[in-house]
């Protein structure tokens, strides 16, 4: 398999500060963000984002996963109370949007004062639900990912840049 890269580790960076920065002022005042942690593909996109920000937050995970009747719930992270706080979801890319959906729909249920959505790979092109993302890293086109987190059966995950597989 080869990889091409597509960001490298030098524009993830300039983007994640740029990133940072403008989260930073929008939660300005607020007492202390809840963010949450997509896992597996966002922690390397969470923690960078993170030691970049200016103001307290609070760290959490979730995992997502479907059930048999092909359901998504939280397999990890269902026990997080976001109730009366204002919540980040991090994710590494959002494709079609119907596992974030569902993972907003979730923690709604809590009554958060807001939830926003931060990712860092924006795939408009493949969505189907009408989710928006409030902080994208980079809009991309309909390629398939690997590395800074993502990965291919369990692979790239290290690749300090993005790459798309080219068959």
């Amino acid at each position: 398999m080869r990889i091409k890269c597509l960001f490298t580790k030098e524009q993830i960076s300039r983007r994640v500060k740029e990133l940072a920065s403008q989260i930073s002022h929008d939660y300005q005042g607020t007492n202390e963000l809840m963010v949450l942690c997509v896992l597996n593909g966002s922690m390397f996109f969470s923690a960078d984002l993170l030691r970049e920000f200016r103001m307290p937050c609070q760290l959490n995970c979730i995992r997502a996963c479907a059930n048999e009747a092909g359901k998504i719930e939280l397999c990890y992270g269902a026990d997080i109370n976001v109730s009366g706080k204002d919540v980040l979801i991090i994710e590494d890319i959002v494709d079609s949007g119907i596992t974030l959906k569902s993972i907003i729909d979730i923690y709604l249920k809590q009554s958060p004062n807001s939830i926003r959505i931060c990712t860092f790979l924006d795939k408009k092109s493949r969505r189907l639900e009408d989710i928006q993302a409030d902080y994208a890293g980079f809009e991309i086109d309909d390629k398939f990912v690997v590395g800074y987190g993502m990965d291919y059966n369990g692979k790239y995950r290290e690749l300090p840049y993005v790459g798309y597989v080219i068959h």
